[in-house]
């Protein structure tokens, strides 16, 4: 499984949000969200912005290139 697959549920879950509430976020549904999260679709680059942007760390952490999240 790819990192970024398991590292934007776990900051979804740590942060006590829904898929839908994320999609929302991304201006997207929670079908392509979920796709998403199971590494069936690829993150596009201007979601991945988002959810930097929305959990506040660094894309290197989501991409599983960093361990620290800044």
């Amino acid at each position: 499984m790819m990192d970024y697959v398991r590292i934007i549920r776990d900051l979804r879950e740590d942060a006590d949000k829904t898929q839908t509430e994320i999609a929302q976020v991304l201006g997207t549904s929670q079908t392509m969200y979920a796709r998403y999260e199971r590494g069936a679709n690829e993150l596009p680059i201007r979601h991945l912005i988002s959810l930097c942007r929305y959990y506040r760390v660094s894309a290197d952490y989501i991409l599983g290139l960093r361990s620290d999240k800044q």
